[in-house]
């Protein structure tokens, strides 16, 4: 078996959003303060979520751990996605993005266990990549009203396959202000093959 050794990479949150409201959508802000239920107030905050269609070993609704609690973007990856849309661009608002990491290569592609070492003392812990759905599809759809609203919508799945993010929960909370740099720690790696 091939092992990868384990690795370091560096980047920096250049921007932080939030979504307060009753929809996954969010808006800028300066700063995240984290619990280790997430960010306070987010849609996404909690130490446990509801199962989901992702979970589909599982009852839809069955109380599990949260490790959906933040969505980190990559610019490079939501450009590369929406030139393959056709479109002008894909705003990380759009699809509730909370933060835009850059200088980090193919950022959704960083695997399980990754941790991200923020500057100002906040540790997240990277669970999985962020599969693309339609209906963040929708949502970025309805910001192009001239387009074919289902056909756009679809379209985002396939575009943004492995350029949709990453999933991430609180090991350390504290807070993190836009700008800060990361030093982000890659496990050890290995395909398992038995």
């Amino acid at each position: 078996m091939d092992i990868i050794p384990a690795r370091k990479a560096a980047g920096r949150a250049t921007r932080l959003f939030s979504a307060t409201g009753r929809t996954f959508t969010t808006t800028a802000i300066d700063q995240l303060n984290l619990t280790y239920a997430g960010i306070e107030g987010d849609h996404h905050a909690g130490l446990t979520r509801k199962s989901g269609a992702r979970e589909p070993w599982y009852r839809r609704g069955t109380e599990v751990r949260n490790e959906r609690q933040l969505t980190l973007l990559c610019p490079v990856e939501l450009a590369a996605a929406a030139q393959e849309m056709g479109i002008a661009e894909i705003k990380p608002e759009w699809i509730g993005g909370n933060m835009l990491v850059e200088g980090v290569p193919f950022l959704s592609m960083l695997p399980s266990g990754t941790l991200l070492f923020f500057e100002g003392g906040v540790t997240l812990k990277v669970d999985f990549q962020n599969g693309p759905c339609k209906i963040s599809g929708s949502r970025i759809a309805d910001n192009y009203p001239d387009k074919d609203h289902a056909r756009l919508a679809l379209s985002f799945v396939p575009a943004a396959k492995r350029r949709r993010g990453l999933l991430a929960w609180v090991e350390k909370p504290g807070v993190i202000s836009a700008g800060e740099s990361v030093r982000v720690q890659i496990p050890e790696q290995w395909i398992y093959q038995a």
